[in-house]
This record gives C-alpha cells, structure tokens and sequence, in this order.
C-alpha cells in the first residue's frame, strides 16, 4: 500500500514538471497559405481596384500577415504562363487556390488533384468542364457562376433605357460567352432591337471590332463577360470611347476605368461568398460537398462624367436604381 501511494505522488510530481509554465513559449499553430491566380492583370493594374474580399476575410476571422499567409502569382495576359504559376503555387504548397476566372481554375484543376480551388467567377462551370453539376462539382473544385438566366435580358433594357430609341446594337463577344448570344437575341427580339455580334478572340482583333461597328451602323453597344475583356479592360475602355457608343459592361471596374454603364453580379457579394468558401475549406470542408452557386444580387453603376462626354443624359429612374453613381 505504501508503495503504492509513493508512485501516486511521483506520478503527480512528474506531471506537474512536464507540464508548460506560463512563461514557456508555447508550439506554434501552422499558418494557412492562399494561393492567388490571376491571368490578366498585372500586379500594378490589379492593385489599383481594391478588393472587398480582403476585409470580408478579415471579418471571417482571417487575418494576412497574421493567422494568414497570402502567395500571388499574376500572368500578365498570358495565359500559356498560368500552368507554370499554377505548379509554383501547388509546389509551395498552398491550402487553397483562389482562381479568378475559368482559365485560371482549369490550370490550377490540372496542376493538382487534391488542393483545393475556388474559381472567383466562371460563366457556366459546367459547360467550361470544371464541375460536373452546379449542385455537386465534385473533385477539387467549386465556386461562382457569374450567368443567371435574367441577366441578357436586363441588361439590354438598360441599355436601351439609357439611349432611348437605340435599334441597332453592336455585341463584343467571343468563343468564351458566345453560349449567350441565343438567349441575348431572343431577348432583343422582345425590345425591338437587332443585334450585331463582333467576334474579338484576341488583343489585336479590337481594331476590327471598331470597323464593324461602324459598317454595321451599331447604335449602342454590349460588352460580355468574356475572360478576354476583363483582362483587357482599358482597351475595352478605349474602343467604346472611340466609337463613341452608349456602352454597358459586365462588370464595375470597366465603370471606374471610364465606362458608361454595368449591370453584373454584385463584386462585393460575390467577394463575401468567396471568403466563406474559403473560411469553410481551411476549416476542413471539402470542394466536392459546396455546391457552385450562382448570382443572387446584381449591382448597376453609372459614370455620369462619360454619360456628359457623350452627350447622354441618364433618366432620373436610371439613376434611382443604380448602386452607385460616379461623378
């Protein structure tokens, strides 16, 4: 018995040595790592329209240069470079891939099998071949839809709101969106309004879009969500302020880069819907279990300073509706 009770009080003696005194420096906790891959905009371009998906993260708990480390590779508009960033990205390792768009998400699906990704935005993941359905995706793989069925439909009805009487509407299009162009016509059948599609599949073809619009006699024009566009938003820019053509975009930075008008999926929700993506894959879920989800709030801006250099005047219920009007 005695014996006994003299192992009792070495074991307690020996647990109360082993045990860490408040002073002791403590193991740290393994940091996550987020990879980010952009195809178009240089590291300059990108950091000049600030992102809400930072402070959505922060808000999630997420912190960068605290409980979070942040790995950005940018291509630069060349997109034979994004399998190379994607393979440095999964060679680091990262915990998880943020894509921008489907180009990005294919090259970072085929750099690995097994690190997650979330695509920022992608048309129709289904049709790109980077999910199996919108409800099970399946893989490694999952995130945003930017297509909703509404969207064409609205968007011309803005346009024609904004440049009352237009009938003959020019669309920047090409291989990437032109699964839009059906639905977009049946809509313009509804308004009265004839569209002209112009296939622009690379930088140096916008010259040319700029000819046809003028052939065509185009009264307004219509930019799609093409991953070509976005990378090129300046140029875009430019060609609609050449033309001198009441324009709509698909997204607001297009607005702040001097555009006329957008109507999209709203960027700060869809930023928000990302960090949760994100928050709940570093917390253990698995791509395959989040189902991809589409737009739900959608956003129209307004640049009233383009609006006067081309001589518009924006109807008064145009501007109620708008999210944001810039001066």
């Amino acid at each position: 018995m005695k014996h006994r009770t003299v192992g009792v009080i070495l074991l307690l003696v020996l647990t109360i040595l082993e045990a860490p005194r408040a002073g002791d420096p403590q193991p740290s906790r393994r940091v996550p790592t987020i990879g980010v891959l952009y195809g178009g905009f240089p590291r300059s371009e990108a950091q000049r329209w600030p992102s809400s998906l930072w402070p959505a993260m922060h808000e999630l708990g997420w912190v960068e240069g605290q409980n979070l480390t942040v790995e950005r590779r940018y291509a630069e508009g060349r997109d034979e470079r994004l399998p190379v960033l994607a393979a440095e990205l999964v060679q680091l390792p990262v915990d998880v891939i943020l894509a921008w768009g489907p180009r990005e998400a294919r090259a970072a699906k085929a750099a690995s099998v097994t690190i997650p990704v979330v695509f920022m935005s992608a048309g129709d993941p289904v049709r790109a071949g980077l999910v199996a359905s919108l409800a099970h995706p399946g893989g490694n793989i999952t995130g945003l839809s930017i297509v909703s069925p509404e969207l064409s439909a609205k968007r011309l009805e803005l346009l024609t709101e904004a440049a009352p009487g237009i009938s003959r509407v020019a669309v920047l299009t090409n291989a990437d969106v032109n699964y839009l162009l059906p639905e977009l016509t049946h809509a313009a059948q509804g308004l009265g309004v004839t569209l002209y599609p112009l296939n622009v599949p690379a930088v140096d073809q916008f010259d040319h879009a700029l000819t046809a619009m003028q052939t065509a006699r185009a009264e307004a024009l219509l930019v799609l969500s093409a991953p070509l566009f976005s990378q090129q938003v300046r140029r875009v820019v430019e060609l609609a302020a050449t033309s001198r053509l009441p324009t709509l975009y698909p997204f607001s930075y297009f607005v702040a880069a001097g555009g006329l008008m957008s109507y999209g999926p709203s960027q700060s929700d869809m930023n928000r819907r990302i960090a949760t993506y994100v928050d709940k894959i570093l917390k253990g879920a698995k791509p395959a279990e989040l189902p991809v989800e589409q737009p739900i709030k959608f956003d129209l801006v307004i640049n009233l300073k383009t609006a006067k250099a081309l001589g518009l005047t924006m109807p008064p219920m145009l501007l109620f509706q708008a999210e944001e009007v810039m001066q």
